[in-house]
């Protein structure tokens, strides 16, 4: 068995869930919108910042490889500051998404909804992984 899996296998359930919830949001995020789909309201957010379509583009390719690293990052570590990171990461793109596209908040499955319950499950792994520490 590989450290990664003992790692996987060794944590607590609730923690363990939260983070393949986490990662895989932002592993699914990174891959399917921005790399194999290329979604139109992905360029549309990020032309607000870089006009020229080519360099949105090109960045939002980068955007997807650097979510699927982190989405494994919160999959494979058991570091807090990855946690607090992640809240910090969300609310900065919740508050973005407020300022140029606020009619997505009335969407569907929209940023608020998806955004603050990933809060939450960092929220739950932080306490998770703190209860860990207090008892070793």
């Amino acid at each position: 068995m590989t450290v990664s899996m003992t790692f996987l296998s060794a944590s607590h359930p609730v923690l363990l869930i939260s983070r393949i919830a986490l990662a895989f949001s932002w592993i699914y995020q990174g891959a399917v919108p921005k790399l194999v789909c290329r979604s139109s309201g992905e360029f549309e957010l990020l032309g607000h910042v870089i006009p020229v379509y080519e360099w949105a583009c090109m960045a939002v390719g980068w955007m997807g490889a650097a979510e699927i690293v982190f989405g494994m990052i919160l999959l494979f570590t058991g570091r807090l500051w990855v946690f607090w990171f992640n809240i910090v990461a969300l609310a900065s793109l919740l508050f973005y998404v407020l300022i140029f596209e606020p009619y997505l908040f009335t969407e569907p499955f929209n940023p608020l909804t998806l955004n603050v319950s990933l809060i939450a499950l960092s929220f739950i792994a932080i306490f998770e992984l703190k209860k860990i520490e207090t008892n070793n």
